[in-house]
C-alpha cells in the first residue's frame, strides 16, 4: 500500500494561541500529577527532594510561557529573537530557546 503525499497536509510552522494553551495546560497538568504522587509518597529523601525541585522549575517554566501566550512572543527564541521551530515546541511547548541558544545557555 502506498501513501499519497498530497494527501498529507503540511504543518503550520507556528503554533495559535489556542494550541499552544492546550500543550501548555497538558503539560502543567502532568507535572501537577507528578507533583502531587511525589507528596503523597512516604518516601522523604534527597532524589524525591531534587524531583520536587525540577518540577516545581518545570512549573515555572510553564507559567512563564503562559504570560508569552498573552504578550504574543510564544514561539520566539529569546536567545536570538527568530521563531522556534513548531517540532521543538511540540515536544518542549514551555521552552523559550531554539535548539542553538538552548545550548548556548547550558554551556
Amino acid at each position: 500500500m502506498s501513501l499519497d503525499a498530497s494527501r498529507i497536509e503540511p504543518r503550520p510552522e507556528r503554533l495559535t494561541a489556542h494550541e499552544a494553551r492546550q500543550r501548555l495546560e497538558h503539560a502543567r497538568n502532568t507535572r501537577m500529577t507528578q507533583l502531587q504522587a511525589l507528596g503523597e509518597s512516604s518516601q522523604d529523601d534527597q532524589l524525591m527532594s531534587a524531583q520536587k525541585t525540577a518540577i516545581e522549575r518545570v512549573l515555572k517554566e510553564i507559567e512563564e510561557a503562559f504570560a508569552r501566550v498573552e504578550d504574543g512572543t510564544y514561539g520566539t527564541c529569546l536567545g536570538c529573537r527568530k521563531p522556534v521551530p513548531g517540532e521543538r515546541l511540540e515536544i518542549l511547548p514551555y521552552t523559550r530557546y531554539c535548539v542553538a541558544c538552548q545550548r548556548r545557555a547550558a554551556a
